[in-house]
């Protein structure tokens, strides 16, 4: 009867461990699959200048790092200087939004798969915080470019981004008036601009303090809940409901059965098994 008993408390501690810890949230703390991510995100010690506030969780290596800061990127052989230098001022953001790109563990709710030589997956709509865009637009604004989607169209005749034939290098102001244009179109639509501000909890930060923690896990947390919403749920759910309502009744399914035969005077009578 006490071995009875013992087996029937470590189940009920068992049962109640699973229902507080609902499973692992495919859309959270993810690494797409894409040319240079790792597979799982994880701790990295020395992440090069700009990308160092990801060194705690990231999906990027420290030589991808480095690489994210040549003009010349081993990356993707992508050069920024394709219609003459790009201010340093202007740079900064490009490498940061490579940074995140590479970096980030928080873009799980907007992957989406792609058929590409290169990657299965990309991101797509990552609502960017006001200020980030913004800030991109006006260090930019008076840099040179003559595409205004950097995604296709190049000529890679010489294996590096060079401008197609008849294209013209202008103003980023006027490739790009505003800066939702920039935002959105350079990456084709990897970005979409927001009028959400840093520390909203509600749009993803490209630049952050890491001593203030990384902002974009709560971001990524909302909207994973969201984008799992359904008319279907009870009115006024919240993140945290929905994850244990979630998990709790798998915990039951697969561990009752086991509690039920294993106490003593459990339903059924089955202290005689």
């Amino acid at each position: 009867a006490a071995g009875r008993m013992g087996a029937g408390q470590v189940l009920l501690v068992l049962l109640a461990t699973a229902a507080v810890m609902p499973s692992k949230d495919p859309l959270l703390n993810v690494c797409m699959d894409a040319k240079h991510h790792k597979t799982q995100p994880g701790p990295e010690g020395m992440l090069h200048a700009q990308c160092s506030p990801w060194k705690d969780n990231a999906c990027c290596t420290a030589n991808t790092t480095a690489e994210a800061h040549r003009d010349q990127s081993n990356l993707y052989n992508f050069n920024w200087n394709h219609c003459g230098v790009m201010p340093p001022k202007c740079k900064r953001h490009f490498i940061q939004d490579t940074c995140l790109y590479e970096c980030s563990p928080n873009l799980g709710p907007w992957i989406d798969q792609v058929d590409s030589s290169w990657r299965r997956e990309r991101i797509l709509h990552v609502p960017l915080c006001k200020e980030d865009c913004e800030e991109w637009w006006e260090d930019c604004k008076d840099s040179v470019t003559c595409k205004e989607n950097w995604h296709k169209g190049w000529n890679w005749a010489t294996g590096t981004n060079r401008c197609p034939w008849g294209s013209m290098c202008r103003p980023f102001s006027h490739v790009f008036p505003r800066p939702k244009d920039l935002c959105e179109k350079i990456w084709s639509n990897s970005y979409r601009y927001t009028t959400e501000r840093r520390g909203s909890g509600r749009c993803i930060q490209m630049w952050f303090d890491p001593a203030q923690g990384n902002p974009n896990v709560v971001v990524a947390k909302y909207y994973a809940w969201k984008k799992r919403s359904s008319p279907a749920w009870v009115e006024g759910a919240t993140p945290a409901t929905d994850a244990a309502a979630g998990a709790l009744p798998q915990a039951v399914l697969v561990l009752l059965p086991l509690v039920l035969v294993v106490l003593p005077g459990g339903v059924g009578s089955c202290g005689s098994l």
